[in-house]
């Protein structure tokens, strides 16, 4: 099975490559790639760069150069639920935008003329709900845009417009948008790094790439390991 990754920034992309074999860097025009395999599967690990135009220009790419059969969009991600502790992962049951409102006749997040939320593979999140690791896994909303969430006023906002949220980032989205056109099977698999609004938030996500990155990784080799055609 050949499996898309999409990662926005180095230090994700560099835990994601450790976990590959007989890797190999590839490129075709000013587009870059990792690929290896990671047992019966073969990866194919882009780094995007943070956020929503990013994070599409890269899966465009990807699905155009590499013909993955599913893209998976991994990382980090911070936790908007107080069910959610650090290290924690949320897999995306639905992905929606916390910055996008087109007006009347359309629902908060909604691009007119597409699907309120986008909805994750099936298949991918059975997958990832069977795991038995020692992380907690839960299913769920997860909410992007263009901002890195820190103050508890912005996250009172998001939680206003989306009560069942339980994390955000500044990718999947876009992600799942461009797999919605391009009728590719899509899952959002994020570690948790960060719960923005808590007193020193800052510091809490400098801890996790500090101390917890290279173990909590781990979870997203079993993920990924689980998945099948």
């Amino acid at each position: 099975m050949r499996i898309g990754v999409i990662s926005a920034m180095s230090a994700e992309q560099e835990q994601l490559i450790g976990l590959l074999d007989r890797k190999e860097d590839k490129q075709e025009g000013s587009f870059r790639w990792v690929e290896g395999r990671m047992g019966d599967h073969t990866l194919i690990l882009v780094q995007s760069g943070i956020g929503k135009v990013n994070a599409a220009v890269g899966a465009m790419e990807l699905i155009r150069c590499c013909r993955p059969d599913c893209v998976v969009s991994t990382g980090v991600a911070g936790g908007i639920d107080t069910s959610l502790s650090v290290m924690d992962v949320v897999v995306g049951r639905q992905v929606v935008y916390h910055d996008v409102w087109c007006g009347e006749g359309n629902a908060y997040g909604q691009v007119q003329g597409l699907p309120a939320s986008f909805q994750g593979d099936e298949q991918m999140l059975a997958s990832a709900l069977k795991l038995q690791t020692p992380v907690t896994i839960h299913e769920g909303l997860i909410c992007t845009g263009d901002q890195f969430i820190t103050a508890r006023e912005e996250l009172d906002r998001i939680k206003a417009q989306f009560p069942n949220g339980l994390a955000v980032d500044m990718e999947s989205g876009a992600i799942a948008q461009v797999c919605y056109l391009q009728g590719m099977p899509f899952l959002s698999f994020r570690i948790i790094s960060d719960t923005p609004g808590v007193k020193e938030h800052s510091q809490q996500y400098q801890d996790f790439w500090g101390t917890m990155a290279e173990r909590s990784f781990e979870v997203t080799r079993a993920f990924l390991s689980s998945l099948q055609k």
